[in-house]
């Protein structure tokens, strides 16, 4: 084999590599759709919310909770004076 041919065979498998990668890479993208689509919230019944505190735990000293009026696992409008069993102390 003369230099030419095995820089034309070192061509193509950079020209391999490339399409292999850009291959994987679409891969990737539609896999990480799928976990996204999957990491949708959760339903307010599957997770025991009700509108009350529940003694002193409530939806907003819980980390979950985003003002004004959701949280960031649970579907749907959250009330500050609410409750779920995912409640969690929000640090500090």
């Amino acid at each position: 084999m003369d230099k030419t041919s095995g820089l034309q065979l070192m061509a193509l498998s950079r020209r391999a590599i490339v399409t292999r990668s850009v291959a994987a890479a679409a891969g990737v993208a539609v896999l990480f759709g799928l976990v996204t689509e999957a990491a949708a919230k959760m339903s307010q019944k599957s997770v025991d919310y009700q509108d009350t505190p529940k003694n002193d735990q409530e939806c907003s000293n819980c980390s979950l909770f985003q003002e004004p009026n959701s949280c960031t696992i649970v579907d749907g409008e959250i009330s500050p004076k609410g409750w779920c069993k995912f409640w969690a102390k929000k640090a500090g």
